[in-house]
């Protein structure tokens, strides 16, 4: 009789069996079983105003790593990850820095999947420090205010530590001490966060044994008066100091031969660039702009053969152009030297600049002629900017349209205006592949229009407009200014709207955005 029943009872065992294991198999693809962790995002929800009520799906009961902006650890079931970032504007990567040319050239390292609004004005709370399995916590632009906790220091898995205020000095650190304790850390930013008491910044950041990227954009940091002595190929890969009060380059970042991008630009640098560049060997991205740099380039600074990102724009820099000796570049895509002081005749050299995409003269002193010598080699250009200088020619070879589209087949921006230019506008002009934007205005141009500019169907600017003084007479001249591309480029962005949804919301979130 004892048989029959141990048989009848067998499936129902199997059942029970089969049911942790299920249970089991349903915790390895992501259960919140850590009930503290859960009840603590619950507290955080209860502290933080959403008025756009982004965290509806945090609830009590519900599995936190389902909710938006929470994600566990496939196995354990901690939460690891936290997106609550404020949503971010497309990079503009027209712009000359830097970060849009990282942006441009890399994808974004683990980028929030989705849009928050901002918080408003509550400290950071002390509760993501005991999330002891985090890796990941983006809070930028979160409009949190006062001391960053220290107890954030306890998080020894935490790799990405985006803490980027949405205004000025909003948050602050009296010490960053605490960072030295993140043994994992890759990333961090705490750009315009109020660093001037932290004394310790650079030794914390600098001597960081697995930091690879390092955001102290607008943090208040000045000439440190003792400086570190650093020596040490692990360093920080991106280094982003721009915005902030230095009068010197850090020399503790010359000791740091592992850097590929380092970004001083908007700061209070004086004198000649520093010549230690040259140690930097791998160094690809150099952002300079914005100072009062005004004594002459070094050509060390040339000789970094990786170098592809150049910004030098509005220094003072003085000196002939002809000395800058760009040829060892061979890597160089962007390179913006205007609102200086260079003068000289327009250098050939810029021609053996083959990986060159932007190049912009604007706003100098340059003199004479700018013909296909100078130009013939940088097939990949897509900008080149003169304006504001004296040139006194744009000279194009007669009769050799197709000679003429094959060297700047790429381009898509040229600028000539304000000069002096004299005589026909070439009509080669009109033989470029893709223009969009084409201004050779406020110069002595005569003569018609080229008639093949009219089929440029993706231009959307041409400027032939202004006349300039000249020996105190007035020169009357063509005067145009035509958008060949709005009527296309109107209608089929009002038509995208229309029928994409998603485009049509992004549009309306951006308008309320600049409202």
């Amino acid at each position: 009789m004892t048989t029959p029943v141990s048989i009848s009872l067998f499936p129902f065992l199997f059942v029970i069996v089969a049911i942790c294991f299920s249970f089991c198999h349903a915790n390895s693809n992501v259960l919140c079983i850590i009930v503290g962790e859960g009840e603590g995002l619950l507290k955080l929800k209860n502290d933080l105003i959403d008025p756009s009520n982004k965290l509806s799906s945090w609830v009590e009961g519900g599995d936190c790593c389902k909710w938006i902006g929470v994600f566990c650890h496939n196995s354990t079931g901690h939460v690891n990850q936290l997106h609550l970032a404020a949503p971010l504007s497309a990079p503009d990567f027209d712009a000359p820095s830097a970060a849009g040319f990282l942006l441009h050239c890399r994808p974004m390292l683990n980028t929030p999947p989705a849009e928050w609004e901002a918080y408003e004005r509550l400290q950071i709370p002390k509760f993501f420090g005991l999330l002891e399995s985090l890796t990941y916590l983006n809070l930028s632009r979160a409009q949190f205010q006062g001391e960053i906790p220290h107890n954030l220091g306890n998080l020894p898995k935490l790799q990405y530590l985006d803490l980027r205020s949405n205004n000025r000095w909003d948050i602050e650190a009296t010490s960053l001490e605490w960072i030295s304790r993140l043994s994992s850390l890759h990333y961090l930013d705490l750009s315009y966060a109020d660093l001037c008491k932290a004394t310790y910044w650079l030794q914390v950041t600098f001597k960081h044994p697995s930091l690879l990227e390092l955001h102290l954009s607008a943090c208040s940091l000045e000439d440190d008066p003792s400086p570190i002595g650093v020596n040490s190929t692990k360093s920080p890969v991106v280094l982003d100091l721009s915005q902030n009060y230095f009068s010197l380059v850090p020399m503790s970042i010359f000791g740091l031969h592992g850097h590929v991008s380092i970004d001083l630009s908007s700061n209070s640098l004086e004198g000649s660039v520093p010549d230690y560049f040259r140690n930097i060997s791998f160094l690809e991205v150099l952002d300079l702009s914005g100072n009062s740099l005004n004594s002459s380039t070094p050509n060390s600074l040339f000789d970094l053969n990786h170098l592809q990102f150049l910004n030098l724009l509005s220094n003072e820099i003085d000196q002939d152009v002809s000395e800058i000796v760009l040829r060892e570049l061979s890597s160089l895509k962007f390179f913006d030297v205007s609102e200086n002081e260079l003068n000289g005749t327009f250098p050939g050299c810029f021609g053996q600049l083959e990986s060159l995409e932007t190049l912009n003269l604007g706003c100098n002193l340059l003199e004479g002629v700018v013909s296909e010598t100078h130009l013939f080699n940088l097939t990949r250009l897509k900008t080149l900017v003169a304006s504001e200088n004296r040139l006194s020619a744009l000279l194009v070879l007669k009769g050799r349209e197709d000679e003429y589209s094959a060297t700047l087949g790429l381009i898509r921006s040229m600028c000539f205006s304000t000069n002096r230019l004299i005589g026909e506008i070439p009509k080669e002009l009109g033989s470029l592949v893709e223009p969009r934007s084409l201004n050779p205005s406020g110069n002595l141009l005569i003569g018609n229009i080229p008639d093949k500019i009219g089929n440029m169907e993706l231009m959307d600017s041409l400027d032939l407009s202004e006349s300039i003084e000249c020996e105190e007479s007035k020169v009357n001249w063509l005067y145009v200014s035509i958008d060949l591309g709005f009527v296309a480029g109107f209608w089929g962005v009002v038509a995208s709207m229309v029928f994409i949804r998603s485009w049509r919301h992004a549009y309306y979130r951006k308008l309320d955005h600049v409202g």
